[in-house]
């Protein structure tokens, strides 16, 4: 049967709905709001009929929440899976990133990566009930807590709840060009410190020895190690307490990204593999979260197809593409579950204070979701 897409969306109630969960602050390392943010969309998914339960957190981090939605087939159905954690910290609203309409575009942290998505693939499932149009198999949703730094504390969830299903859509934003993802590349996070000696940086300068300085040098020679196969980089430093101090700890941590295990392999045995510059300074290198290859398979390009179809009598391209940048689909892509990713809103610039979507892609997209609930 062929998927039913003319349901009553209307982008300016949808903007409206998502404004509200814009506006609830959740950056990843704020447990608290991160929960509030999470009991909001729990509340959502309560009225719309799911059955809903809060998963407490753990490492310190957010909890989750798994809502399954009532289906006569007991079947292995359909994941959406979806982060509500962002790399804005409290109080961006009022200092530079508010929430704002300017034309076809709105502003707000967390909008396009991923409250936008998120929003729109719920609002799908609502639209669908509401219209009495089955889905194709039984619907659970996932949301997690921890996505923006790697998922440190959920891929055991993540992977245990996808290994329950047949099919993952995960509502991370669109490409730029409006296409999904049918794959992603490997990643590998590391924790770096180096220990210097400290002394009084106006007396006794040269009695100490800098772990910034030293700090630095590492970073300069990780950043040199990019290559077309695998980049490294150095996101995160701090270092030092006093300036009056030399440093005696410097804290970083690094990325790198590979289009291929085996690049990323070798990328983990090269940091791990980094000495200090001298034997007056240490140098500590340790491997933090990584998310593996997902290369696209038959059936990942078949689910593809699928949503092309949808979105051709739709009136839009679907283009497909692997992409840099991690993603929970990193998991269950992995895992070799049929996976769908970048079916979010279409915007640009996540991740700044420029972060916005475009309303107009609101409901084309949410119908494409809908149409693939249908169908998969």
């Amino acid at each position: 049967m062929e998927a039913k897409l003319d349901l009553p969306f209307d982008a300016e109630e949808m903007l409206a709905g998502l404004r509200t969960w814009v506006e609830c602050e959740s950056p990843t390392h704020d447990a608290a709001a991160v929960n509030r943010m999470m009991a909001l969309a729990a509340r959502h998914l309560a009225i719309m009929g799911a059955s809903v339960e809060t998963i407490p957190g753990r490492m310190g981090l957010g909890d989750c929440v798994r809502a399954r939605f009532p289906h006569p087939s007991k079947e292995p159905g359909i994941l959406v899976l979806a982060h509500l954690d962002t790399v804005h910290p409290v109080g961006t609203l009022k200092n530079g990133l508010a929430f704002r309409r300017e034309g076809d575009k709105a502003y707000g942290p967390g909008i396009q990566d991923m409250k936008g998505g998120t929003y729109l693939a719920i609002e799908a499932i609502r639209q669908l009930a509401m219209a009495g149009i089955a889905t194709s198999k039984p619907v659970t949703v996932l949301l997690t807590s921890d996505e923006e730094i790697g998922s440190p504390s959920t891929r055991d969830l993540i992977e245990a709840e996808a290994s329950r299903h047949s099919i993952v859509l995960v509502p991370e934003p669109a490409r730029p060009d409006g296409g999904v993802v049918t794959g992603r590349y490997a990643i590998a996070r590391f924790n770096l410190r180096t220990t210097g000696r400290p002394s009084h940086a106006g007396a006794r300068l040269g009695e100490g020895r800098s772990a910034i300085r030293e700090m630095a040098k590492q970073i300069v020679a990780i950043e040199e190690m990019t290559t077309e196969a695998c980049t490294f980089s150095v996101g995160v430093i701090h270092g030092g307490q006093w300036v009056n101090c030399v440093a005696t700890y410097c804290d970083a941590e690094s990325l790198s990204m590979a289009k291929r295990q085996e690049d990323l392999d070798a990328a983990v045995e090269k940091m791990l593999a980094l000495k200090a510059s001298g034997n007056d300074v240490q140098l500590e290198v340790k491997r933090g979260v990584t998310r593996p290859v997902w290369e696209p398979d038959a059936k990942v390009l078949a689910l593809h197809a699928t949503a092309e179809g949808i979105a051709k009598r739709l009136g839009f391209a679907l283009p497909h593409q692997s992409a840099g940048g991690g993603s929970d689909g990193n998991f269950t892509g992995a895992m070799g579950i049929p996976t769908l990713d970048g079916l979010g809103i279409v915007g640009a610039l996540a991740h700044t204070l420029e972060e916005h979507v475009q309303v107009s892609s609101l409901v084309p997209r949410a119908k494409l979701f809908a149409g693939l609930l249908q169908s998969v």
